[in-house]
């Protein structure tokens, strides 16, 4: 898996990446988490593949508030 490092100003990169099937490292107050896009099976299967988590240890999927 290819590595790039990109910077928190280069945001546009990180969303092309996701738009095109990559997974992203982002991160968080504490550790790093991954990223992808939830419904595009090919980079959800590499984030298991990364991660070396098993099928059947689900992932989680964070949303955006919905509007009120």
């Amino acid at each position: 898996m290819k590595t790039e490092i990109v910077s928190a100003h280069e945001c546009a990169k990180a969303i092309e990446l996701l738009r095109s099937g990559e997974v992203v490292a982002l991160p968080t107050e504490t550790v790093y988490g991954l990223a992808a896009d939830a419904l595009n099976p090919s980079a959800v299967a590499k984030i298991f593949e990364a991660k070396e988590r098993p099928r059947f240890d689900p992932l989680i999927v964070h949303l955006p508030d919905r509007p009120t």
